[in-house]
């Protein structure tokens, strides 16, 4: 029913920078919050990045400074720039929605999970 697809994780040296994409796919009627989260390696799942449907966001005290989240609304599509990549960011990063499908009630749905590595 519906697809969330991430793109643009990678290698990247410390210091770096990546962008991060979630296309958002199938019988949509509403996106409420949109978010992305981590996993790292023998850690729990952690909120790195939310925003509104407004646009209001907020991040995880870890990024603030160096990551901004953003949408496009028209392409329900949720963004990441991450910038000042330190080791400590490397993990799997996981796209999440909260919306309403045609004919369902509101959920929370995830994307498959994309991988990004910080290391010289």
């Amino acid at each position: 029913q519906v697809q969330l697809v991430e793109s643009g994780g990678g290698l990247v040296q410390p210091g770096g920078s990546l962008r991060l994409s979630c296309a958002a796919s199938g019988r949509i009627f509403l996106i409420y919050a949109m978010g992305w989260y981590r996993q790292a390696p023998g850690k729990q799942r952690e909120l790195v990045a939310g925003i509104t449907s407004d646009g209001s966001t907020n991040y995880v005290d870890s990024v603030k400074g160096r990551f901004t989240i953003s949408r496009d609304n028209a392409k329900n599509t949720v963004y990441l720039q991450m910038n000042s990549l330190k080791p400590e960011d490397t993990a799997v990063y996981y796209c999440n929605a909260d919306l309403v499908v045609l004919g369902r009630p509101r959920a929370d749905y995830w994307g498959q999970g994309t991988q990004v590595t910080v290391s010289s």
